[in-house]
């Protein structure tokens, strides 16, 4: 195990030391004050040392322990310890580290001076008070400006010293500010003006000292900015450089903190304080350009990504920063990247916290409620919002895009639901929110704003929940050689019954006629896809009116003869077989090749179908089947009579694969669809 030394005294000291504890080394580190101590983390493998040591206690500590490391992370203004470190150094050939604070960046109009002697006397020919931010150890220097005691107030450690220190230069208790940092930009300008502050005095104490935050209080407040000029200018390592160092030279294993947050709507009055909180102490923020441009926080490193894939590369590559934070608008789980990022992530420390989601919000913009809204998205998804529309009566979408929501009003419209509400919600908590309300045909030549949200509302929604539509519902043709076949109501009701759809399910409907099958089937599963194969022209043209007089875009036509046009189809979970020509075997040994575990159900009318069917029972291995007679007879009227008139027998059959399969891609991510069981009489048990 290594043994490391570290001498602390900033921030970056701590945030390091916190890193090191989780590490296999041996870690002393040595700090000035039981102040100092307190905000160190408790590990076994830490030893600390508290007290000030002159340049014999190092040397005495160096040799004593013959350490691998020594790093120095000593304030940047206390020059003399960090000189007699690297003289212990040198002496004993220990190798060197020495962690620096970036220096911060002064706005126009700051006042720079050498030395504490130039800052008392530039103050002392001026009037107005002074908020002092260079702690109690030089506080006894600046009791030389004129008006000490009324004029300055001291910003030092809660600290029995530091107390001490302010006492003994003649300051009053309301002229003393005991309190622990990191300062906000906005308590530093909450002090100034209640102090009513003329100036404020620091050193550069850099990024992670509150350098920039006392210099935008200072714009802000137009106090004037007295900086007291930085020691000479050392070499060494930024903090991100010192773990890429320690990676390198002594194999430690980084492990940075990820936290993947969600923004709300975009406006910082909608971000809860947790959220505020992750982004503030980030070392680095990743997401979208406009939503780094907005939260971004001085000394920050911005990635500009939205891609899960990139994002997680980018924090392998960059294990330097210890504090990520992803910003991911609206709610992390509601529509939100953070879904395909976390699997990204699994090899780190995850924390997620919730934003505000835009349905949220805009439901209490309207003051309703949202238990029974449906969520959607379309906003770069491909998603046939329709079904839900018919089928819900309310609906809630992120659309998103330039012609978004024109473009959902027109399709609206299209399927005969131009008279549904739609409320659209657009720039949800920015100055330019705006809400508009109308119906989809009224809003269909509106013009909208890419960042819109719609929630839509449909008083009577009509989707069937039952399959068995009517033989009226569908578009019927004929061909040279007769009607075009459909699968009539009855037969088709039992068909979609035996065939256990599930929303998701993947559909083959293999000689497809009039797609009164393949319509029921899309209905039925709408997060799913249905594939409808038929080498009859006619019949094709026939399944695309169809198609578009159910609004279905979850429905893929081929042109094309079973099993050869099935050969490049994804895997089935759910197959129906209305039309074979001839080729039952092999479009059933398509079907198990592809996915064993794929349930089949097949209709046959003449006598060599029936037979082909049966063989297949005795030629695949199926873990259950079952066959059904279905005789149908319709009423019709003779006179005053009324009279049944019988049609052809129906055979169905179905088939359930007793295969197993690897292949993700079948049944419902990867589940087995539940088996069913033949009845005790059935001859195909």
């Amino acid at each position: 195990m290594y043994k490391f030394c570290l001498f602390a005294g900033t921030k970056e000291g701590r945030t390091l030391t916190e890193f090191l504890s989780t590490q296999p080394v041996a870690l002393t580190v040595c700090v000035a004050t039981a102040y100092g101590e307190a905000y160190l983390p408790d590990s076994k493998n830490l030893t600390v040392l508290t007290g000030p040591l002159e340049l014999l206690d190092i040397q005495n500590l160096l040799a004593e322990n013959s350490f691998d490391l020594v790093i120095d992370a000593t304030h940047p203004y206390a020059s003399q310890i960090t000189e007699n470190i690297q003289t212990a150094c040198r002496k004993l050939q220990n190798k060197y580290l020495r962690l620096l604070r970036e220096a911060g960046e002064a706005p126009a109009g700051t006042v720079f001076v050498a030395d504490i002697e130039e800052a008392i006397g530039y103050l002392s020919a001026k009037q107005g008070n002074i908020l002092l931010t260079t702690g109690s150890k030089d506080l006894k220097h600046y009791a030389q400006i004129d008006n000490f005691a009324q004029r300055v107030y001291a910003r030092v450690l809660p600290m029995e010293t530091s107390l001490t220190a302010c006492r003994d230069t003649g300051l009053k208790p309301d002229h003393i500010i005991a309190m622990q940092g990191p300062f906000s930009k906005e308590m530093n300008v909450a002090m100034l003006q209640s102090l009513n502050c003329n100036y404020l005095v620091t050193k550069d104490c850099g990024l992670a000292g509150g350098f920039a935050e006392k210099a935008a209080a200072a714009m802000e407040t137009g106090a004037e900015l007295i900086v007291i000029g930085r020691p000479k200018q050392e070499t060494g390592l930024s903090y991100n450089q010192m773990i890429q160092r320690l990676w390198t030279d002594f194999q430690l294993s980084p492990m940075p903190h990820i936290t993947i947050v969600g923004i709300g709507p975009g406006n910082a009055n909608a971000v809860t304080k947790e959220v505020a909180q992750a982004i503030e102490q980030a070392d680095c923020l990743i997401g979208a350009k406009r939503m780094l441009q907005a939260k971004a926080h001085p000394g920050q490193t911005l990635f500009a990504a939205v891609a899960p894939d990139i994002i997680a590369d980018y924090i392998e590559k960059h294990i330097g920063f210890q504090r990520f934070t992803v910003i991911m608008s609206g709610d992390t789980g509601f529509f939100s990247g953070a879904k395909k990022l976390l699997p990204l992530l699994k090899n780190y420390q995850v924390n997620v916290l919730p934003g505000l989601s835009s349905l949220v919000y805009l439901c209490a913009r309207l003051q309703t409620s949202y238990e029974d809204v449906l969520p959607v998205s379309i906003h770069g998804r491909d998603h046939d919002i329709i079904p839900d529309i018919r089928a819900n009566p309310r609906v809630f979408a992120l659309v998103g895009g330039e012609h978004g929501v024109q473009d959902l009003c027109h399709a609206l419209a299209n399927a005969g639901l131009g008279h549904v509400r739609l409320s659209v919600g657009q720039r949800l908590s920015y100055p330019q929110e705006k809400i508009i309300t109308g119906t989809a045909a009224e809003l269909a030549q509106g013009s909208y704003d890419p960042l819109s949200v719609v929630l839509i509302e449909n008083p009577q929604p009509d989707a069937v929940v039952t399959h068995g539509l009517p033989d009226q519902a569908f578009q019927r043709g004929s061909s040279e050689k007769g009607m075009i076949p459909m699968t009539k109501s009855e037969v088709r009701s039992v068909c979609l019954s035996k065939l256990q759809l599930t929303q998701a399910a993947i559909c083959w409907d293999i000689g497809a006629g009039t797609g009164s099958v393949t319509i029921e089937m899309a209905l039925q599963s709408k997060r799913g896809h249905v594939y409808a194969v038929e080498q009859n022209e006619k019949a094709i043209d026939l399944l695309q009116q169809n198609q578009q007089l159910f609004s279905a875009n979850n429905i893929s036509i081929l042109h094309g003869r079973a099993p050869e046009a099935c050969q490049n189809l994804p895997t089935p979970t759910h197959v129906f077989i209305g039309g074979s020509s001839g080729n039952m075997s092999q479009i059933i040994d398509l079907v198990l090749t592809k996915n064993p575990q794929a349930r089949i159900v097949a209709t046959a009318v003449t006598l060599e179908s029936i037979a082909a069917l049966t063989a297949c029972l005795a030629e695949f291995s199926f873990s259950a089947t079952d066959v059904v007679c279905l005789n149908v007879a319709y009423g019709k009227t003779a006179g005053a009579y009324h009279l049944m008139t019988a049609q052809n027998p129906v055979y169905i059959f179905t088939m359930q694969g007793a295969g197993t399969t690897a292949n993700s891609d079948s049944g419902q991510n990867g589940k087995q669809y539940p088996l069913f069981k033949s009845c005790s009489n059935s001859p195909h048990q």
